[in-house]
């Protein structure tokens, strides 16, 4: 289970104000109303952001895990189905095992073990074997969220030309980011993987968004 650094509120806030500039300005001149904006395909982000905790040495660890593709940042979408199958195969046969129990602390991240593993360990095998099928690794992204019930989860970001799907252990079904109902707080960065950046999108974002008029 991933430990936020970033407080949601502060995000919140932060995406908020970015917004809200950023439509006041486009339609100043024109003295319209702006409309709330189209959510974008692709997961944008605002600014650089801290490791999640649990990550530690991830990527003297395991290497891969933050592996860049020489500016490859996006899979080709044939590379849906692939995921898809991985997906569904990591789902079926990685039982969830809390990190307290299988390591004794609240969060480590890594592959899943024979007893099993949590969110951010089913995200990582996902993207080893989706690494070792060809798919680029700066189109394999790791994202944390809260999910649908504000609790603290990791999900593995698929990004293709047309849009971010999201491959989670919750469920086998692969969804555009927009439409998980997740709250994005950090992802790691498409060019640089060791890096991340906060997010602050989707879920209580979008309704705060919504709440302000943004």
């Amino acid at each position: 289970m991933p430990v936020a650094t970033d407080h949601p509120r502060t995000l919140t806030r932060l995406a908020g104000v970015t917004r809200r500039t950023l439509f006041a300005l486009a339609f100043a001149a024109t003295g319209v109303q702006a409309a709330p904006a189209p959510l974008p395909a692709h997961l944008e982000p605002i600014r650089a952001a801290p490791a999640p905790s649990g990550s530690g040495d991830l990527c003297n660890r395991l290497r891969w895990a933050c592996a860049t593709s020489l500016g490859r940042t996006e899979a080709p979408e044939s590379a849906l189905a692939l995921a898809r199958s991985v997906n569904q195969a990591v789902n079926a046969s990685v039982h969830e095992v809390p990190d307290r129990s299988q390591y004794g602390r609240d969060d480590l991240w890594d592959l899943p073990t024979a007893r099993g593993g949590d969110c951010e360990d089913f995200a990582l095998a996902k993207k080893k074997r989706l690494i070792e099928a060809g798919v680029p690794a700066g189109a394999l992204l790791i994202a944390t969220v809260l999910d649908r019930h504000r609790n603290h989860h990791a999900v593995l970001v698929l990004r293709t030309a047309a849009q971010d799907v999201v491959l989670d252990n919750l469920t086998d079904r692969m969804l555009p980011w927009h439409r998980t109902g997740y709250s994005f707080l950090r992802m790691q960065e498409p060019n640089d993987p060791r890096r991340w950046n906060a997010i602050a999108a989707g879920g209580i974002f979008d309704a705060a968004d919504r709440a302000t008029g943004g």
